[in-house]
């Protein structure tokens, strides 16, 4: 296993599945990594389709690596054979390869999340 933390730069929405499981990875193996929002900022969104040569989400570059359109799972286990992390049977706090809910997708139409709402530009 590496002896230093890996420099990690997740590209990831505010709320969904695919990107909650990449945090529940960060926060399983307590990683550090700069978490880019490509929902509330645009110019991230722009950044993330140049670096990984696609337009799909989440992508999390891991020591210049960069692993587009990514599970946490998958995320996991590209570390894990690469050598960045040593494998945990620990549970992560969230699934790791899911997309939302049919009740989370609806809520976002609403415009509401968990515990709040959310407002949108073009209101």
């Amino acid at each position: 296993m590496s002896e230093s933390q890996p420099k990690i730069t997740a590209y990831l929405k505010t709320y969904c599945g695919w990107s909650e499981g990449v945090r529940a990875i960060m926060r399983k193996y307590g990683l550090e990594f700069e978490e880019k929002d490509i929902i509330k900022n645009p110019a991230f969104r722009w950044e993330m389709e140049q670096r990984s040569g696609q337009p799909l989400s989440p992508c999390v570059e891991i020591d210049g690596e960069m692993l587009a359109d990514v599970s946490g799972e998958e995320v996991e286990a590209w570390m894990v054979e690469n050598g960045k992390i040593e494998k945990s049977e620990t549970e992560a706090d969230a699934p790791t390869d899911s997309a939302c809910s049919d009740e989370e997708h609806e809520a976002m139409a609403r415009g509401e999340i968990p515990g709040g709402k959310v407002k949108f530009l073009d209101e």
